[in-house]
């Protein structure tokens, strides 16, 4: 017998870079989400009306739950829900939305908090209903100290009676319309039994049917939402009876009905334990955004570089793309890219493999950063690449213009960035050991501009400088009342974090490229990171100087190699706008996507088309 040996060949510089930005099982991980924005029920429509665009979101929900082995196995998976939100982020922030309401925070609440077998899913999993969840409130947001919706025990009938008790405890903005079709949602009350409060849990309690809301819930539409039609809604309870069994949760609270036992700091824990699918939804929130700002950028690096302008003193056309004015902020934007694509994986990792509660709230704070770190500089890029396409990316059939809206949604959902960022600083302030007091020792003295271990440092001392001044304010403000103090740390604090979140990107940078093979996509990763380092390492040159980091001669020479790296990366810019491995139907769909999208505006009816230009 003979046997013959086929050499595969070694994977290319875009696909080692495809790697580096989605992970290393990408094609087990991505290639579903791939193939099925490629095929026709996801293509791109024609315009549309708000409400013909939200139906579609729902009728695409249907077909995606449709194309599932399991949308349980989907719902248990974050690295799934991630790869969920990355791709249909920028094909259809509805659906997108929808999606992660029904699959994450319903269905994965409801398989996270009961013991498999004890709920029949089956209305969910086939989606005879769709579900939501109900816990900002529109006077106090997700403050469980704060939250007034009650539901209180009613020992002769074994169950809860939900209610609102005035207007500012209204549900804010969960999807609860009968759009779409019947509707169940977890509902976040605070439940009361004999007179005893035993804090925020969830219940699960049927909305609509295909129809109408069911007597006892009010629901009413939120005016339009910039960017996404999805139906967002004020939900209210009129003394709405539910049986025992829609609270969730093993039944802790005692095997008698009507007991209900609460101990020392259950009430917290169980709040916490009850939106515990806030951190997979963070996760996704960042995959969303990297998503769509790789999209947008693969589009502007494209248009730049079919889109033709005059040379100069008659000399023949030249890609715009040719200007440094244009390829520069979008060799930036790819640095940033790049660096918000690493840094969510690296913070879904550390969540996925935390061992015990000290590396659980690590991981947490990272994945909080993270989500608003990536979600923020995604709006820069949506933003730089929009206005490097002109006048063309504001059309909505280029699809742009829903991105730079949608990722707005982003920015608060899954908790307001600010409040992240707060949460960060607060704890990283005062968690800060006496050892962190001098802003020098995470940094070599001397370095090169060319080493990214040595950039790497300096960024990490720039978060010690920011932190180090915070607390020299809260020790001089000792007086003031803990407000006053934290008024007075925060500003440094904030800043402190915002370094934080550019040293674990420049670390997963670091990483990804010790992973590669010697080679061209080394040298690209590589030619990145420096970019992505130097630029932050150039916004903080005064305070690196001050504090001995830096030399004259390299806070003078930083402006030139920013240039030379900008160069560099704007020299293979399309190479790595291809290792995003968007669709080509995908691509397909927005035309300044291809070099001929002049012909998008061909009418059959102009006269170059009839014969009928006018003789001359």
């Amino acid at each position: 017998m003979t046997v013959t040996l086929t050499d595969t060949a070694p994977p290319s510089t875009t696909e080692l870079l495809t790697g580096v930005l989605l992970g290393p099982d990408h094609l087990r991980e991505h290639g579903f989400w791939q193939r099925l924005i490629s095929t026709e029920p996801f293509r791109r429509p024609a315009g549309g009306t708000p409400e013909e665009r939200l139906e579609l979101a729902y009728d695409r929900l249907r077909i995606l739950n449709l194309s599932l082995d399991s949308g349980a196995r989907l719902a248990a998976d974050p690295r799934a829900l991630a790869a969920l939100h990355a791709w249909l982020g920028p094909v259809d922030p509805a659906l997108t939305t929808v999606a992660g309401i029904h699959y994450n925070l319903f269905l994965g609440s409801l398989l996270d908090h009961d013991c498999v077998g004890r709920r029949d899913l089956s209305d969910y999993l086939t989606m005879r209903r769709i579900g939501t969840f109900l816990c900002t409130e529109v006077a106090h947001g997700n403050n469980a100290s704060a939250m007034e919706t009650t539901a209180t025990y009613d020992r002769g009938r074994d169950g809860f009676v939900l209610h609102t008790p005035n207007a500012g405890a209204q549900k804010f903005m969960p999807n609860t319309s009968p759009a779409g079709g019947a509707k169940s949602g977890l509902v976040a009350a605070r439940l009361v039994a004999d007179g005893s409060d035993h804090g925020v849990r969830l219940f699960l309690v049927p909305l609509t049917d295909d129809r109408q809301t069911l007597p006892g819930i009010r629901v009413r539409r939120l005016p339009a939402r910039m960017g996404s039609p999805v139906d967002h809604c004020l939900t209210s309870f009129d003394r709405l009876f539910v049986g025992r069994d829609a609270l969730l949760g093993p039944g802790e609270e005692g095997d008698t009905p009507g007991e209900f036992r609460t101990g020392p700091g259950d009430r917290r824990r169980r709040f916490l334990t009850s939106i515990g699918r806030v951190v997979p939804g963070r996760i996704s929130m960042s995959a969303c955004a990297a998503g769509s700002a790789r999209a947008t950028l693969a589009v502007a690096v494209r248009y730049g570089g079919h889109r033709l302008i005059s040379g100069t003193r008659g000399a023949p056309p030249v890609p715009v793309s040719s200007h440094r004015t244009h390829h520069g902020p979008l060799a930036s934007a790819m640095a940033t890219v790049f660096a918000m694509s690493l840094l969510y994986r690296r913070a879904q990792e550390r969540w996925e493999t935390c061992t015990d509660e000290e590396s659980r709230a690590d991981a947490v704070r990272l994945v909080d950063v993270a989500k608003a770190w990536i979600t923020w500089r995604a709006r820069d890029v949506i933003v730089e690449s929009r206005e490097r396409c002109g006048a063309q990316a504001l059309l909505e059939n280029n699809g742009m213009t829903e991105l730079v809206t949608g990722v707005e949604g982003a920015i608060t959902a899954e908790g307001d960035n600010i409040a992240l960022y707060t949460k960060a600083a607060a704890d990283m302030l005062f968690a800060a050991g006496p050892g962190r007091e001098d802003p020098t020792e995470r940094a070599p003295r001397a370095g090169d501009l060319s080493d990214p271990r040595f950039l790497g440092g300096l960024l990490a001392s720039v978060q010690d400088i920011w932190f180090a001044r915070a607390r020299a304010r809260v020790l001089r403000a000792a007086d003031a009342d803990t407000l006053g103090q934290w008024n007075a740390a925060s500003g440094p604090a904030l800043r402190g974090v915002e370094a934080y979140a550019h040293r674990q990107a420049a670390e997963a940078y670091a990483e990804a490229r010790a992973a590669l093979p010697e080679g061209a996509a080394r040298d690209r990763l590589g030619e990145l990171e420096r970019l992505f380092a130097v630029e932050r390492v150039a916004r903080n040159s005064g305070d690196l100087l001050a504090a001995g980091l830096l030399s004259a001669d390299q806070v003078d020479a930083l402006a030139e190699t920013t240039e030379d790296l900008v160069a560099a990366v704007a020299a293979h810019a399309r190479e790595l706008a291809d290792s995003f491995a968007l669709p080509e139907e995908l691509l397909a769909d927005w035309p300044i996507a291809g070099p001929g999208y002049a012909h998008a505006y061909d009418d059959p009816q102009g006269p170059w088309n009839t014969g009928r230009e006018d003789a001359r």
